[in-house]
C-alpha cells in the first residue's frame, strides 16, 4: 500500500496542500540522492524542484502501478539525465565528467590520534569522493539501494534496465565503493 496515496489523489484533484505535504515528506530524500548524483547541493536544490514541478505537472497521469516515491525518483534521475547531457553538450564533452573524484580536506586528527567531532564532515567527504568515481549507472543505483532503500525491483523500473542488470551494477558498485574506501 503506497503511503502517498490519499495525498496523491487529492493533489491530482486540485489540492495545493496535499502537494505541498508530498513535498515535503520527499524533499530532504530526493536533494540527498540528488546531491549524490551531482556532488553540489545547489544543483541538486534545482533539479528536485524541477523533479518536483514535473511531477506536478503529470499527477492526473500517474497511474499507480508503483508508489508515488518510486515514480518521483523515476522523474528525477530522469531529469538529472537531462540535465547531465545539457551540462555535457555545453561544456564538450570531455570537458564534464561526474566521475571524477571530488576534491575534499583530508582527514584530520588530534595529536593523539584520535579523530576529532568536526571530522564526520570528512568521512561523507570521502564518501562522496568515493560515489563520483563510481560509473554513472553503479553510482544511481547503489544510491538508490543503500541511501534510499529502494527495493531492487523499484530500481529497475527506475531506471528502466532489467533486475540482473540492477544486482549487478550495485554488486559491482559496492565492491568499488570497498576498495575506494579502504
Amino acid at each position: 500500500m503506497d503511503a502517498d496515496r490519499d495525498l496523491v489523489t487529492a493533489a491530482a484533484d486540485g489540492d495545493i496542500a496535499a502537494f505541498e505535504a508530498l513535498v515535503r515528506r520527499h524533499q530532504t530524500r530526493l536533494v540527498g540522492y540528488l546531491r549524490g548524483l551531482t556532488n553540489s547541493e545547489s544543483d541538486a536544490e534545482d533539479l528536485a524542484q524541477d523533479a518536483f514541478l514535473r511531477a506536478y505537472r503529470s499527477l492526473k497521469g500517474f497511474r499507480g502501478t508503483s508508489s508515488f516515491k518510486t515514480w518521483l525518483y523515476q522523474i528525477a534521475t530522469n531529469v538529472f539525465r537531462t540535465w547531465l547531457e545539457k551540462k555535457r553538450s555545453h561544456a564538450g564533452l570531455s570537458a564534464v565528467s561526474l566521475d571524477a573524484p571530488v576534491p575534499g580536506t583530508e582527514e584530520s586528527m588530534d595529536p593523539v590520534g584520535e579523530t576529532r567531532p568536526e571530522d564526520r564532515h570528512v568521512d561523507r567527504d570521502r564518501i562522496d569522493r568515493a560515489l563520483a568515481e563510481l560509473p554513472m549507472e553503479q553510482r544511481e543505483a547503489v544510491l538508490l539501494r543503500d541511501v534510499e532503500g529502494f527495493d531492487y525491483r523499484e530500481i529497475a523500473e527506475q531506471l528502466d534496465v532489467p533486475l540482473g542488470t540492477v544486482e549487478s551494477r550495485i554488486f559491482r558498485g559496492r565492491q568499488r565503493l570497498r576498495e575506494l574506501l579502504r
